[in-house]
């Protein structure tokens, strides 16, 4: 928006004495007006100004304050930049005071190469499901290794359970999890105990239920299509608008609620041709806040394209995003650990994709692909090993699996082991799916509570046929029934139990490992060296940094490898072998230390690991 009202922000905004600013986007209608519906009923008319916009400046409003608009005197809807809906997606909007206690002003950030990511969706991480349950659980995290605490999306869905990708109130936070201030103290919580904490948005599509952001202004576009409901308007008339609207969205996480990223959804389902990309401005104007707050803030899409565009900084000729999923190396790796070759993981075949990952990023770098049936993506080289994030697990590729079920349930404990090491020993930032680090069992599928029967049966039509090109058997978990949320509840205690807990112990010494030993803390995948052992499913991966460096042996063989290791200089030791009796192994003949420049060679056990370090002279 340009002219008087380019210095209000979007929706309501309490001033001094308490006086209410409210600012709408409505080009659609010729009459708007404030209905307060509580606590005392008046409605007020708003001014009229440039490109649609509708303004009035209000005063004895209170926090608390309930409000829709009403248009042309018609229907009423509320705030498409409403800060809270106590009452759900089609209730009224209600003022905030934004003022909170914070005490993180000492916290500064992490760099991005520091980055262990915690994937967690707030409903199923905790029995209570609410972002006070979850800061207990803060300290755990961090003595595992993790470093960023990343929520699955809360913004405003409807009814108490959801993935959150049906969000249709973007700047609104969940009501069922707590609000506003409940997510403000965890961020505050987080920060006091060191931790980064990311917030998955979505900036390609609106939820079904509830949106009424088309009876305002022309949001939605029909150039273009997503697979869950219309596409966003960043390049035809009346985008300017709608990019301010996401991209002041952005900033309110970062300078209100404290964010240090945001995580952006399926940033492929942007479609944007415009010679200044919406995506490439919004990484302007946050880097842009960042440097005001005199803090990092980093933007990492969700991207199926392997464009390295997406990640080259815009004086390079790219959109200036900060670090992007890699879903190529986790199709490598559970192709390995699984076999599984349906649906997209037909494109996958073998060790040397996985080798391939580990030396440059993308495995897909303009080669042909037969699921998408024609060539895919372009060359990673050039992006360094923070600018990719790698995963043996996450939200969407297990709970886009037929029954939800994790590796814990298809893979035995050997190769959760393997699984693990392979993501965190990667020359990347690594992500962890809730519940992995201690081989979690309980099954995260889709689920909703919709309240349109119709809407219901749709979301159940379209993943039976999501599902289709996969050939699964089996029928697919009702996403409405409340068990099938449930039932994606994390037990917690499992980490205390057995296996479950060695496998624990594992994750950490592997994080140990990754943040003390130099050659694994840098993340350059150019001065990584990564080779394959001929015939048999074993990867050798060589990393250095100044005087330390490391040699890592992957077997995803269901039998043991004899190697004979190429000759390196220097005495080597032994520092971690997942078949140990110590980590629950079959018993490992690996030597404690090694002399390669003499030749070695030895067995590596079935869907084992081994780690070896050495320190040279400067």
């Amino acid at each position: 928006m340009r002219g008087a009202q380019s210095e209000r922000r979007l929706g309501a905004m309490l001033a001094a004495e308490n006086t209410c600013s409210f600012l709408v986007w409505a080009p659609r209608a010729k009459k708007v007006e404030v209905h307060i519906t509580s606590p005392n009923e008046r409605i007020i008319a708003m001014q009229s100004s440039q490109h649609g916009y509708f303004y009035a400046d209000v005063s004895n409003v209170s926090p608390g304050t309930l409000y829709r608009y009403r248009l042309d005197g018609k229907i009423e809807r509320p705030d498409p930049a409403s800060r809270f809906q106590p009452q759900g997606v089609h209730g009224p909007s209600q003022v905030l005071d934004n003022h909170f206690p914070w005490t993180d002003d000492a916290w500064r950030g992490l760099p991005l190469d520091k980055y262990v990511v915690y994937e967690l969706h707030v409903g199923t991480f905790t029995p209570k499901g609410t972002f006070d349950a979850i800061i207990p659980r803060i300290a755990d995290l961090k003595h595992l290794g993790i470093t960023a605490i990343e929520l699955m999306p809360v913004a405003q869905f409807p009814g108490n359970r959801n993935w959150g990708y049906d969000g249709v109130y973007p700047y609104a936070v969940q009501e069922s999890y707590g609000g506003p201030a409940a997510l403000k103290r965890l961020v505050n919580a987080c920060h006091e105990q060191g931790l980064a904490i990311v917030l998955d948005v979505v900036y390609n599509h609106l939820g079904p239920e509830g949106n009424y952001a088309a009876d305002f202004g022309d949001y939605f576009t029909d150039l273009y299509k997503t697979p869950w409901g219309q596409s966003l308007n960043f390049d035809a008339s009346g985008s300017d608008e709608v990019r301010r609207y996401f991209i002041e969205n952005a900033l309110q996480w970062v300078t209100e609620f404290h964010f240090d990223a945001l995580r952006l959804d399926a940033i492929h389902a942007i479609v944007d041709p415009s010679a200044i990309p919406f995506l490439q401005e919004l990484a302007g104007q946050v880097h842009a806040r960042a440097k005001e707050l005199n803090r990092p803030v980093y933007l990492l899409p969700e991207s199926n394209r392997n464009d390295a565009r997406e990640v080259t900084p815009a004086d390079a000729g790219g959109w200036g995003l900060d670090s992007v999923w890699n879903d190529d190396f986790h199709h490598a790796l559970h192709v390995l650990l699984t076999g599984e070759q349906t649906g997209y993981y037909e494109d996958f075949h073998g060790i040397e994709d996985l080798a391939r990952a580990f030396r440059n990023g993308f495995v897909y770098t303009g080669e042909y692909s037969k699921y998408r049936g024609r060539r895919h993506g372009n060359s990673s080289k050039k992006i360094p090993g923070e600018g990719l994030i790698v995963f043996a697990q996450n939200h969407d590729q297990v709970g886009n699996r037929l029954l939800g079920d994790r590796l814990a349930q298809t893979a035995s404990f050997e190769q959760l082991k393997l699984a693990a090491a392979t993501v965190l020993l990667a020359p990347y930032i690594p992500l962890l799916f809730m519940g992995e680090e201690y081989g979690e069992i309980a099954p995260f599928q889709y689920f909703v509570s919709h309240g349109d029967p119709a809407l219901v049966e749709a979301v159940r039509k379209g993943r039976t046929e999501e599902f289709a090109r996969f050939r699964w058997g089996g029928e697919i978990p009702d996403p409405q029934s409340e068990e099938t949320f449930r039932s994606a509840k994390l037990n917690w205690e499992l980490r205390r139990e057995g296996r479950h807990g060695v496998l624990l112990e594992f994750y950490r010494e592997l994080l140990r490992l990754r943040r003390e030993t130099p050659a694994l803390a840098l993340l350059d995948n150019r001065s990584t060296i990564v080779a394959t052992v001929q015939h048999e499913k074993t990867l050798l991966v060589i990393r250095r940094s100044g005087a330390s460096e490391i040699l890592a042996v992957f077997n995803f063989d269901a039998r043991p490898v004899q190697l004979l290791l190429p000759l390196l200089a220097g005495q080597w030791q032994k520092e971690l072998d997942s078949a140990e009796q110590r980590w629950e192994g079959q018993g490992s003949e690996v030597p404690r230390s090694i002399d390669p420049s003499v030749g070695v060679k030895f067995s590596v056990s079935a869907s084992a690991f081994c780690l070896f370090s050495t320190s040279h002279d400067e």
